[in-house]
């Protein structure tokens, strides 16, 4: 219940891959598009954006299935595969076959670096965008970035426009300007990551150590400086003076870090695995979805390995391999809409329209259209509204 693995983790994709091909394990793949994995898989569904979870019931009660699942262990590998849906049909598709087999481990695919540790040491209350909501409404006095790029990196374009002009004072801490950083009132160059010492946490709850490779250039600083700086000229005595500090207060005061202490880490070149996390399973309602327009498609939007994010498009080795914006759609459908491959076609929602062109693409599903996040040219976030269970899109020609 992922994303397309090769594009946003291809270091998990491939271990997946291999323990297909050498049938040490059997997937069962639940996508809106067909995946670098889908020719590995056991078992490949593919569904409208909404319909994950009834997917998954059909595929549940197929005895051949659901035999397979409890022959053996049970990993489920979740994230999001839809930036122009609600999170919540993954969810609510991720508790059915958790009810299935509540044994089951859980693998969140989460893109960001070091998100998962980020989400043990207690970041919670909230994803960005309810932050923005908030923002939007005027709830928000201060926004503080930290490497965070809502501007570009937001699906829903217009909800980042009106949180970051609602809000009357942003601090950005970043590596690079950005969209967003140019907004901000303060901007505090942070070190990147070969800059500083610290640690890690990868996805799968493993901790390893950073260290630090080259200087960092002018001002810029890591991030714990930064912070307690910041608490310093707010009147807070943090009482930390070095990163080792910081990595001391973690493992002393987060159960989940407790095994990763420095000496730990010394001795594990692999790292430390976080010990006694588990996964929430609180039940959550999908939303219902309307019903698809006659006309019109539902629109499938994913990541790519390479788009226009600072860090690529800052490089010019990169750069170049980020494919570009195009709309693909099932070559059945390519002919209702009337037009040759690579024609240029308006896209509409009920926000505004764009020009795109077209692509036919055998591994779209029918009736749906997709196309990547986030790419040179690409302006696919005008479209999405993400107070909206779905998105669909109207495809007409020039």
């Amino acid at each position: 219940l992922s994303p397309d693995l090769k594009e946003e983790a291809p270091v998990l994709y491939l271990r997946l891959r291999d323990a297909a091909a050498k049938k040490r394990s059997r997937i069962i793949e639940f996508a809106p598009k067909q995946s670098g994995l889908t020719s590995y898989a056991w078992r490949s569904v593919l569904h409208e954006p909404g319909a994950q979870s009834s997917s998954v019931d059909s595929s549940l009660a197929d005895a051949t299935v659901a035999a397979q699942l409890a022959s053996g262990s049970v990993v489920v590998v979740v994230g999001r595969s839809n930036l122009a849906e609600s999170a919540d049909f993954t969810v609510a598709a991720l508790q059915r076959v958790l009810a299935v087999a509540p044994n089951a481990k859980v693998l969140p695919v989460l893109r960001r670096g070091n998100v998962r540790g980020a989400i043990e040491a207690g970041l919670r209350g909230g994803d960005t965008a309810d932050v923005l909501r908030r923002a939007a409404a005027g709830s928000v006095n201060c926004l503080v970035l930290i490497g965070a790029d809502p501007a570009s990196d937001v699906a829903d374009s217009d909800l980042s426009r009106r949180a970051m002009a609602a809000v009357p004072n942003i601090i950005a801490i970043d590596t690079h300007l950005t969209g967003s950083s140019q907004r901000a009132s303060v901007v505090l160059p942070a070190s990147g990551f070969a800059e500083k010492d610290g640690t890690t946490t990868n996805l799968e709850g493993r901790v390893t150590t950073l260290s630090r490779r080259v200087t960092a250039r002018g001002t810029s600083r890591p991030d714990w400086m930064i912070a307690v700086e910041l608490a310093d000229t707010l009147g807070h005595d943090l009482g930390i003076g070095s990163v080792h500090d910081v990595h001391q207060r973690l493992v002393s005061g987060v159960s989940a870090f407790a095994a990763a202490t420095r000496g730990a880490l010394a001795a594990s070149p692999d790292g430390v695995l976080l010990t006694g996390t588990s996964c929430s399973t609180a039940t959550a309602s999908a939303p219902v979805p309307a019903d698809r327009p006659g006309f019109g498609y539902r629109l499938v939007v994913s990541r790519k390995l390479y788009d226009a994010g600072t860090s690529v498009a800052n490089s010019p080795s990169l750069a170049p391999l980020a494919p570009g914006a195009s709309l693909h759609i099932h070559p059945l459908d390519l002919a209702r809409v009337g037009v040759a491959e690579g024609a240029q076609v308006k896209v509409s929602s009920d926000r505004t329209s764009i020009v795109m062109s077209l692509v036919s693409d055998e591994s779209v599903n029918r009736g749906t259209v997709w196309t990547a996040f986030n790419q040179p040219g690409s302006t696919i976030g005008e479209l999405i509204d993400s107070s909206k269970p779905v998105n669909d899109v109207k495809v007409e020609s020039i």
